[in-house]
């Protein structure tokens, strides 16, 4: 035995890599089959739809819509509620910029700021939502076939999320309705 005293050497400690990932795991093949499935389906019935109609129904924003609701589906931004209230109360403050202010960039991006304020006020956050509006100051839609159109394109997009939901291979969707 010696007589010097005895030292303890800490416990190596794990310095986090560039390559550790605070991300959360990767889905289940299942899950990404369904989400996949579900979103294709959904805006393939919106390009259907508008064919039928002879009117553009699929606008980039209810693309990002469609990945909320199947690749997130219990996040908050995906619920009806959001997903339709959001792109519902979007579009009207585009139009109302759009009556005030006329139709230039400034004027949109003040659309898409003022969209996030009436979503929050009206408990309809919904991030895709923000570029609906930029769209109605820039494109200048018919404001009645517009708003219509894009009821029954949301309605649509979470039609097929409830379908999808049901399925047993993702999140039940919704997690709430309203």
């Amino acid at each position: 035995m010696s007589d010097a005293p005895s030292t303890t050497l800490p416990a190596p400690t794990r310095t986090p890599s560039l390559l550790t990932s605070k991300a959360p795991p990767r889905p289940k093949p299942s899950f990404v089959s369904v989400a996949t499935a579900g979103g294709t389906v959904a805006l393939v019935l919106l390009v259907a739809i508008g064919y039928a109609l002879d009117q553009t129904v699929l606008i980039p924003p209810l693309a990002a819509s469609a990945a909320l609701v199947f690749a997130a589906p219990t996040l908050p931004l995906a619920q009806p509620r959001n997903v339709i209230g959001g792109q519902l109360v979007s579009a009207l403050t585009g139009f109302v910029v759009l009556a005030v202010a006329g139709s230039s960039v400034w004027a949109s991006a003040v659309a898409g700021g003022l969209a996030i304020g009436a979503m929050a006020l009206a408990r309809t956050a919904h991030s895709p939502a923000a570029a609906t509006a930029v769209i109605v100051v820039v494109a200048q839609p018919s404001t009645l076939l517009f708003l219509a159109l894009l009821l029954l394109a949301t309605v649509v997009i979470v039609g097929v999320g409830v379908l999808a939901g049901r399925t047993g291979r993702t999140a039940r969707y919704p997690t709430y309705w309203w």
